[in-house]
């Protein structure tokens, strides 16, 4: 009877120990999701337009640029015809707009949830997304086209 009760005991330790990692890798996958780390220049460096729209992007403004309303109202992007400027799009990213956080501030400012797009960076999300989700714009915007347009600064923005 012993050797039942100590099999069952062993079992239990097991089946709770196992629950604990699951849970626990569970949690770790949430918590990566908001990491400021993950949209990090170097996590996003390498990317092109659509992998940026991807993994940044598409939290807000949903795949496919369908945009959601809900606990906020985050604007679609499909057959937007305000996209027709690339310097409005441009804008947009570098400085947000409304809930939206900046993504131009420069690398050493830091804000949190942020993610921080070199100018080709956002050349390449302003020409993906001009070019995609049923908007037919040309795809042409350079680095050196928004390096010129104003970017903003953490001291104008204030805490966050």
């Amino acid at each position: 009877m012993k050797h039942l009760e100590a099999g069952a005991a062993h079992t239990g330790a097991a089946a709770r120990l196992a629950m604990l990692v699951v849970i626990a890798a569970m949690a770790g996958g949430a918590a990566h999701a908001d990491d400021p780390k993950s949209t990090s220049r170097a996590v996003v460096g390498a990317m092109s337009g659509a992998e940026i729209y991807d993994h940044v992007c598409s939290g807000c403004h949903m795949a496919g640029g369908l945009g959601a309303v809900g606990a906020g109202f985050y604007p679609k992007l499909a057959a937007d015809k305000k996209l027709v400027s690339w310097e409005y799009v441009a804008l947009t990213v570098l400085n947000g707009r409304n809930g939206m956080p900046p993504f131009g501030l420069p690398a050493d400012q830091v804000m949190f949830g942020a993610a921080h797009f070199s100018d080709a960076q956002v050349a390449d999300v302003v020409n993906y997304v001009r070019s995609h989700f049923d908007n037919h714009y040309p795809a042409n915007v350079r680095a050196n086209q928004v390096a010129a347009l104003p970017h903003p600064a953490s001291s104008l923005i204030g805490p966050q």
